[in-house]
Parts: structure tokens; C-alpha cells; sequence
């Protein structure tokens, strides 16, 4: 038997036993629903995406009801997820699939992958899935597995890398079973093949897996260049009427919190002066917080102006007055979410 037979054979084998069947998006696996999970599964974990994942298939349980509804109330279903492009990929690729392709997801997976958001990996995984037809994928748990399985060196995120760890993902695909076998490898990698203390003891492919072999598990794969964090202050103003309505304001579609609803901001208390046309010289100064992106750690200094101080405030672009729970039914930031809900006990 060659290596795709007697690796396929071994992982389904353990799948059927051990692996993840009762998923949501698996009952059933239409193109639609594989594909909302499988954006919503990048960077972020199948616990926390399951109850997002409900409510998105709730209020938008087809392409048709997704491509009619407003950015913003699709950005509030997404909100808590983070990396807000992956929603609004999804709102332009419903757009785009009802004006290109009558309404349906494209079946092919080249096709696919010409959509906003969707990669060679992601459209392999909806055909896959949703089709049984086997088909390579490449996500952060199948690049752990297939690094450590085929000793392959460097960081999974390099193109050199990568076109290595695609040619092994190929080699190993079975002839039958393949919504079956992509969940399979991806299950491995999130149960058993954990980036740390993997349980090897229990892995259906340990016999020829090339790391384990030369006692080098824990150097496969190898770690993502470290890039430098910065630090950005940012002071953000809390802004209450009399009626006790929250000031927001809606950012710039592209950038960090694209097309969310926050807090006006600015990098120093001038800048939010004149952005506000407030004097914040004896505002409250409510506790700082910090948040980390990917490439930057926010220091965030909220400030409180005076109630009576709201009638003053400039005309802001794309502005709006809410109330703490009309707050819950827009798209906002988690930690400016977080920091209204503390308004209320202040």
C-alpha cells in the first residue's frame, strides 16, 4: 500500500472512533455552511465559533438573506470574533455571488477561490466537505500535522514551506471519503497533534511519523519569525447626554476595526479635543486598558467628558447616539463593548 492508502487508512480509522462528528456545520454540510464556518474557524477556536456560527445560520441562513442585509448588521453578528475582514469578505462574497453566479456558491474550487476572503485551502475544504470529493487542505492544524509527519522545516507560513507541506497534503489524500478525511486531519492537529504537549502516544499515524521518529516533535514546525509589537496610545471618548446615550462614531471601512461602531479616538487628549470640540482639561480619566492585535498592543486611556458638555460637540462624520442596549445590536470593538458595559455601574 503507498503512503496515501495506509495514512488515510489509519487517520479515518481513528476519525470513526475518536474524531468530531456532532460539529453543527456538519448536519448537514451544504457548500453554504461549510463555508461560514470555515471562515469563521480561521484564527479562532471551534468552541468559541459554535455559538456564533448558530446565530449567523439563524439570521442569515442562505447567500440570498446574507447578500441583503446591511454591512453593519453582519458585522454585529461577527462582532467578539475579531479579524473583521473575514465578515466583510463574506458580505462582498455573497454580493458577488448573486450578480455572478445566480445566487449559489461556484462549485469549482478554482472558482471559488476568486471570491473575496476565500484561499486555495478554504475552497478546497467546501468542495471537500460538501461534496465527499477528496481535496488538499492547508490549515494551521493540517500544517502542524504534515510538518512534524514529513519533517518538513521552516515556518508554515513561508511560499517555500508551504508549496512543500501542499505536495505532501496531496500525497496522502485518499481515494474516497474526503468530507470524512478533511475533517479528519484537521481534528489531529486540534486534539492530539497540539502545537504544544502533543499527545503522540495516541496518534494513528506515530509509526512513520518522521519527527517523532528523530525525537524532534518539538521542533516541527518551526516557530513564525517573531515581528516587532508597538505600542499605540490611543485616548478614547466616553460621551454621555442627558438621556444617557452613548456617543459613537462608525470608522473607516479599512484598518483596524473597519466599518465597527466605537468611540471617537485620537492618539493624544489635544488631537481628541479638536476632533470633539470639548475641553477635556478636567475631564474624569477612567481606568486605562490595554488590548493586543497582531501587530500592535492598544494602551487605551478612556476619558469622561461632562454631561453638559454634550450639546458642544462638533458634527462627527457618521455619528450616532445610543443607548447601552442599542449598543448590543451594533458592531463593536470588544474592548470598547467591554467598557460600555461597565458604564453602567459608573
Amino acid at each position: 500500500m503507498n503512503l496515501a492508502d495506509t495514512f488515510s487508512d489509519r487517520l479515518l480509522g481513528w476519525w470513526d472512533e475518536h474524531g468530531r462528528q456532532d460539529l453543527p456545520w456538519q448536519h448537514p454540510r451544504t457548500p453554504y455552511r461549510v463555508w461560514i464556518s470555515e471562515i469563521m474557524l480561521q484564527q479562532t477556536q471551534v468552541g468559541t465559533v459554535i455559538p456564533y456560527f448558530l446565530r449567523w445560520m439563524e439570521r442569515f441562513p442562505d447567500i440570498n438573506e446574507l447578500a441583503q442585509a446591511p454591512l453593519d448588521e453582519v458585522l454585529a453578528h461577527w462582532a467578539g470574533l475579531g479579524y473583521y475582514a473575514r465578515a466583510r469578505n463574506l458580505h462582498r462574497a455573497a454580493l458577488a455571488c448573486m450578480a455572478e453566479h445566480g445566487g449559489t456558491l461556484p462549485k469549482a474550487a478554482d472558482d471559488l477561490a476568486q471570491l473575496p476572503g476565500i484561499g486555495r485551502s478554504t475552497a478546497n475544504a467546501i468542495v471537500s466537505q460538501s461534496t465527499g470529493k477528496p481535496a488538499a487542505v492547508l490549515d494551521g492544524n493540517v500544517r502542524r500535522v504534515l510538518a512534524r509527519h514529513a519533517m518538513v522545516g521552516g515556518w508554515t507560513g513561508s511560499a517555500a514551506v508551504q508549496k512543500a507541506l501542499w505536495r505532501e497534503a496531496e500525497t496522502r489524500l485518499p481515494a474516497e471519503r474526503g468530507a470524512d478525511y478533511t475533517q479528519a486531519i484537521m481534528d489531529l492537529g486540534a486534539l492530539l497533534c497540539t502545537r504544544s504537549d502533543p499527545d503522540c502516544a495516541h496518534c494513528p499515524v506515530r509509526s512513520d511519523c518522521q519527527a517523532r521518529l528523530a525525537a524532534q516533535v518539538a521542533h516541527y514546525p518551526a516557530a513564525k519569525p517573531k515581528t516587532k509589537v508597538r505600542d499605540r496610545p490611543v485616548f478614547m471618548l466616553v460621551l454621555q447626554d442627558r438621556q444617557q446615550r452613548v456617543l459613537l462614531q462608525k470608522r473607516p471601512p479599512a484598518g483596524i476595526w473597519g466599518g465597527l461602531w466605537s468611540l471617537p479616538e485620537a492618539a493624544s487628549l489635544a488631537d481628541l479635543e479638536q476632533q470633539s470640540g470639548l475641553t477635556l482639561a478636567d475631564c474624569i480619566y477612567l481606568p486605562p486598558r490595554e488590548h493586543r492585535l497582531s501587530h500592535q498592543r492598544l494602551l487605551i486611556q478612556p476619558v469622561r467628558a461632562r454631561k453638559l458638555q454634550a450639546r458642544q460637540v462638533k458634527s462627527l462624520p457618521e455619528h450616532c447616539w445610543v443607548t447601552l442596549k442599542q449598543e448590543a445590536s451594533l458592531a463593536v470593538p470588544k474592548p470598547v463593548a467591554d467598557l460600555l458595559r461597565e458604564l453602567g455601574s459608573l
